[in-house]
């Protein structure tokens, strides 16, 4: 979705027990204001305080100008696929897909109902991260699981990160002097949490997410993809129960399980020391991404580039460098010298012989939010 709509939008991400804000006016470059409030155990509490911030002389904001209320939902599942103005409805449609979204849905739908009651005059749309994700093809996000259980359920892949995938394969678009129609991409959202997505001619065919965010590329604290008859061993042969399990998987693993650390600049620190775990678990980290670049180089047939993105992405450059090295056989060269460094701008990163582009380029979900947001309304 391109859209150019003007406005001003508060947008809230709010999650259990913290609340991200920004406030955006779309004919600005940069926000007009933004923070976190952390430890929340009332989200009406948290919402009313992020007002009486912005209500602040010197805040550089005032509330009477907003436009509409634009909030992050991780999980839209089959019934949202674009923006959505909220109403009573929508809520209750929110929370009912917590059972796919345990650690997300409830914290959204607990800001969107304080926010609502905060804001009654002013519109709310919701933003959803799988919605970026509804143009898989059927081959892409099924499972190959009994098809009754499967629809019961709602077992099938969803994807998350949508909202940073489709700006930055846009933005890939837009400084290769292209349109996103005519350009295939694959976007490495690089954060604590990771995935891959493959963009063909601006639509999502692929992406490395499945039905939770647990799946696909390793991460700060999670496994990524393993066999699940893993989940099976741990609980007949170490009597682990689900809900262990769950956290394991979830909480103890990826990088954090591998070697101690969760964040990558700890992981480098201790190769430098010469810890054999954590050069361990950055080979298998940087791996796991070449993978995934491999694959979907095969599902889309070819690629015009790949793009690094989120927190990872945009300021690791070992990580970008070792993701990209051995590549070369398939027109994928990165130039050391162009990638050394984080990058705060949209950077080309590839050598001149490099038959696929590499870029580097910051996400901004929150003024994607915002676009969509106000496109909803107007």
């Amino acid at each position: 979705m391109a859209v150019n709509y003007e406005g001003i939008a508060l947008v809230l991400n709010c999650g259990s027990s913290s609340v991200k804000y920004q406030v955006v006016d779309t004919t600005k470059e940069e926000p007009l204001a933004s923070g976190l409030v952390e430890r929340v155990t009332d989200h009406a509490v948290a919402i009313q305080e992020i007002i009486a911030t912005l209500g602040e002389p010197g805040s550089g904001v005032n509330l009477a100008d907003l436009t509409v209320v634009g909030h992050r939902v991780v999980q839209g599942g089959e019934e949202f696929s674009a923006p959505t103005i909220v109403d009573d409805e929508v809520e209750r449609g929110i929370a009912k897909l917590s059972v796919l979204a345990p650690l997300h849905n409830p914290g959204h739908v607990a800001g969107i109902s304080a926010a609502r009651a905060a804001f009654p005059n002013i519109p709310h749309v919701t933003v959803f991260d799988t919605a970026f994700h509804t143009t898989l093809p059927e081959e892409a996000y099924t499972y190959p699981l009994d098809i009754r259980v499967a629809k019961e359920h709602g077992i099938r892949k969803y994807g998350f990160h949508g909202t940073s995938h489709g700006y930055v394969s846009r933005e890939a678009a837009r400084l290769m002097g292209k349109e996103p129609k005519d350009i295939n991409v694959i976007t490495l959202h690089l954060g604590n949490g990771a995935s891959a997505d493959a963009v063909q001619g601006g639509r999502a065919v692929d992406t490395s997410m499945g039905l939770t965010p647990l799946d696909g590329l390793m991460m700060g604290s999670r496994t990524g993809t393993i066999d699940p008859a893993v989940v099976f061993h741990l609980h007949r042969a170490a009597g682990m129960s689900i809900d262990e399990i769950d956290t394991l998987f979830n909480k103890q693993s990826g990088l954090l399980g591998m070697c101690g650390y969760s964040d990558l600049r700890d992981v480098h620190k201790a190769i430098e020391a010469g810890s054999h775990e954590a050069r361990l678990a950055l080979s298998v980290y940087t791996r796991r991404i070449k993978m995934f670049v491999g694959q979907y180089l095969a599902v889309m047939g070819s690629v015009d580039a790949i793009v690094f993105t989120a927190g990872v992405g945009e300021n690791d450059d070992i990580v970008r460098l070792e993701s990209m090295q051995g590549l070369e056989g398939l027109g994928i060269v990165i130039d050391e010298e162009r990638n050394a460094g984080r990058k705060k701008t949209g950077t080309l990163v590839s050598a001149d012989d490099s038959k696929v582009q590499i870029w580097v380029i910051p996400t901004n979900e929150e003024r994607e939010i915002a676009l969509q947001s106000i496109a909803a309304v107007s």
